[in-house]
Parts: structure tokens; C-alpha cells; sequence
């Protein structure tokens, strides 16, 4: 009995086969009848990701159908295409395989090549630290890269040409903003800590757009994919809104728990300059706070903390967001030191195990340590990628005179262990050129 079975089902898939066949046949023909162009489904799928796939800086062109104004649409409605058989299709609509294009960019349609969103506040000096950190993030990137930069007025013209020379990448987009304040403060959030710095505080309220945000300083240097920092949003549990790393691995030199005249999350607090965000939930959550039994949302908290602890705060917006989560903590969730590896992490001695194992992920060169001798490490790393262009061989070359650089460095702490500096960073080229010259 089972033989027999055996025998019809396989008679079945035949007969459906020899259908399957037959209709491909008669869509040819019918196709070749009415004039048409022809073409793989492959090859108009391919060039419409060309054109809107990968984004392409501001300035640069774009190819797709409408760029080619003499070429028709192979499916012109795809519910004409779905629910018309093939030989009641129109003479001016595709005939061979018309159902599985349409269905195809039906889906790409419905599935969105996802970006990933970084922003950056960028005031006074700091043009050239910004695009190297752009730089950087480009170079080892996989998903196409959305760029928020906020900058004072007299920066915009400089980003707009050396972002409009970089498009011919075509792995990202840029928005450049103006420097914004709530106007009947903005000069007080202007000059807390540092210029323009408390600006991100104000990202969840002027990208209302944007789900979730990548927001890092201006001296952060990428040294593997960002796309690997943004997957730590699927790490996220249903309560957590944000992630940063600690302020300090080691207490006995942890500055919060030494000096701060407010409060502060764990034990040593948390660093800002690389703050992974979903947004969504930041404008829709109500944050418990020491000010009022009321629960208030981001753009309410905001001012009413920093009137209560301006005169008790030292690092400005970093310290206003440890206040927030001391009393939100299930809302943060925290990464390693090894995604924001600062001068701390190594200067008394290595202090970050994570690191030490797997390497940097993200340098995060604060104090101005990329300007001065005080930790050559951190400048070798800094130079060579500002030095680095984007062409393939001039990436691959990096390392070697790279390490030669790090070998002087040996006579300070974090040069000692300079190894940890490369290790991630030889990984990330390695694979740059493991994948297809379409992705890198």
C-alpha cells in the first residue's frame, strides 16, 4: 500500500512540475508576442537595490528606473500581475515569470534595508576628531550608516564638503543639524560642562523620527563594525531604554564613588560617550525621580534636575543621566568597558578583563589624549586611521606600521599592552576583506 502512495505522490509533484513548466512556456511566448524586453527578475532586483538600497551621501546621484527614462516598468501594478492570469495580462505587461518579480518587490517593498543611525555633537574644535570617527565607522561597516551631526553654524560647510567627497561609497547618508536648546534655556544647557555637549539629552525630543540611536563623542574611534554595538538593541529586556558602560572597572579609582555630590547608578556610575538608545521607549516612559512623587517624561525631567543639582554636578549631562538612572535602573542596560575603552582602563594598570581577552571595540580617547603625549597609544591608533583613505590597500597596510607605532609606546602603562589595541583591529580588517568587494 505504501508503494502505491509513493507512486502517486510522486506522479503528483510531476503533473504540478509539467504545469509549472507549461505556464513558463506560454508566458514566454505571450511575452516575445507583445514586444516585450524581457530580462531576469534577478537583474531588475539588483538594480533597484543599486538605486535604494545602500544610501549614498547627500549630493551623490542615484540609479534606478528613473534614471533610465526610456525603459519601461516590467510590472506595472503588481495586483495586475497577482490576479491575472498570464494569458489575460495586457499587452504592455511583463509576461515570464511576472508574478514571482512583482511578488519579490512586493517584499522588498514591505522589508526595508535597515540602517543604523549614529549621532555625533560637534562644537568648537573638534571637525577633524568628528569625520575621523565617521571615518572609522565607515571603514568597517556592514549596513548602511545614517549620520546625525549636530554642529555649530560655522562647522556646516566644512562637513558638507569632505561627506559630499566620501559619496562615492555609497554606504551612507548624513543630516546636518544646527545646535538647539529649549530657548528659554539654551544658553545655561549651552555652557554646562562643555560647549554644545548636553545636546544630546535633547536627541530623544528632536528626532522624533528615529527610533533608536547610536549617539557618541566626537573622540570615539570604531574599531570594529558599528553594526555590532547596534545588535545590542536585541539584548534589550522589555524594560531597558538605554545602554552605556561603567564609568570605572576599578572603585579605588572610580571618581563617583570618591567625589560625586549626587547620585549615581551602581557602583562607580556609567559613562556617556558612547550611549546606545531606543528612543521609543525613552519618549513614552515615565522616570521615577527624587523631585516629585509624579512621574515625569524625558522632556519634563530634564530642566527640573538640572535646577536642582547644577551647583552639585561636574561632568554636566553625564552626570544628569546618572542621576536618572539611580533611580530607573532597570531602564540601563550595561555593556562591557571594552565598547567605550578610555585612557582609565589603562592608565595605572589594565583594569578592563573584557578587553584584554577580546581586544578594544570602540576607542574612546577623552582628556584630549589624541592631541598630546600623555598616551601615545591612543594617538598612534588616532593618526593612522585620520592618515587612512579608503581605498582597499591602504587599509590592509595599516597594521604593520601601525604596530611599529605601538612598540614605541611601551614605556607607559597602556603601552605595555598594546596588543589589546590591535587585536580587534587586525580581526575587523581580516574580515573587511573576507567579505564580496559589493559589501566592504
Amino acid at each position: 500500500m505504501r508503494r502505491y502512495l509513493r507512486v502517486v505522490v510522486l506522479c503528483l509533484a510531476c503533473g504540478f512540475c509539467s504545469l509549472l513548466y507549461a505556464f513558463s512556456q506560454l508566458a514566454v511566448s505571450l511575452e516575445e508576442g507583445a514586444g516585450g524586453s524581457g530580462g531576469k527578475p534577478q537583474a531588475a532586483a539588483a538594480s533597484w537595490l543599486a538605486g535604494g538600497g545602500r544610501g549614498a551621501g547627500r549630493g551623490a546621484g542615484s540609479a534606478g528606473p528613473a534614471a533610465h527614462p526610456g525603459r519601461s516598468d516590467r510590472c506595472k501594478d503588481f495586483s495586475l500581475c497577482y490576479w491575472n492570469p498570464y494569458w489575460m495580462l495586457p499587452s504592455d505587461v511583463c509576461g515570464m515569470n511576472c508574478f514571482w518579480e512583482a511578488a519579490f518587490r512586493y517584499s522588498l517593498k514591505m522589508q526595508p534595508v535597515e540602517r543604523v543611525h549614529l549621532a555625533v555633537v560637534a562644537c568648537g574644535e573638534r571637525l577633524e576628531e568628528t569625520l575621523t570617527m565617521l571615518k572609522s565607522a565607515l571603514i568597517f561597516s556592514i549596513k548602511p550608516l545614517q549620520f546625525h551631526i549636530f554642529a555649530e553654524d560655522q562647522l556646516h560647510d566644512s562637513f558638507k564638503a569632505i561627506l559630499n567627497s566620501w559619496s562615492f561609497l555609497q554606504t551612507f547618508n548624513y543630516s546636518l543639524y544646527p545646535i538647539t536648546f529649549p530657548s528659554e534655556n539654551a544658553a545655561e544647557w549651552k555652557k554646562l560642562f562643555k560647549p554644545c555637549a548636553s545636546q544630546r539629552l535633547f536627541l530623544p525630543l528632536i528626532l522624533k523620527e528615529v527610533d533608536s540611536l547610536l549617539y557618541v563623542d566626537t573622540d570615539i574611534l570604531f574599531l570594529r563594525p558599528v553594526d555590532d554595538i547596534w545588535s545590542l538593541l536585541k539584548k534589550f529586556n522589555s524594560t531597558q531604554i538605554a545602554a552605556m558602560a561603567p564609568e570605572h572597572e576599578e572603585p579605588r579609582i572610580g571618581w563617583y564613588n570618591r567625589f560625586a555630590r549626587h547620585p549615581y547608578y551602581g557602583k562607580t556610575g556609567v559613562n556617556s560617550g558612547v550611549m546606545l538608545m531606543n528612543m521609543t521607549r525613552m519618549r513614552r516612559k515615565y522616570f521615577k525621580n527624587d523631585m516629585t512623587t509624579v512621574r515625569l517624561r524625558w522632556g519634563d525631567i530634564l530642566m527640573p534636575l538640572l535646577k536642582k543639582y547644577k551647583l552639585n554636578i561636574t561632568w554636566g549631562d553625564q552626570d544628569l543621566l546618572n542621576i536618572i538612572f539611580f533611580h530607573n535602573p532597570e531602564s540601563l542596560f550595561v555593556f562591557p568597558c571594552q565598547w567605550n575603552y578610555r585612557p582609565d582602563h589603562c592608565i595605572y594598570g589594565s583594569n578592563c578583563q573584557e578587553a584584554e581577552e577580546e581586544g578594544i571595540f570602540i576607542l574612546h580617547g577623552n582628556r584630549g589624549v589624541y592631541h598630546d603625549d600623555k598616551q601615545p597609544a591612543f594617538r598612534a591608533i588616532y593618526e593612522a586611521l585620520r592618515n587612512c583613505s579608503f581605498e582597499d590597500d591602504n587599509i590592509h597596510s595599516l597594521l604593520k606600521p601601525l604596530e611599529l607605532e605601538l612598540q614605541k609606546t611601551v614605556h607607559t602603562y597602556c603601552g605595555k599592552i598594546y596588543k589589546i589595541f590591535i587585536k580587534q583591529l587586525t580581526k575587523s580588517i581580516q574580515d573587511r576583506y573576507d567579505r564580496p568587494p559589493k559589501e566592504r
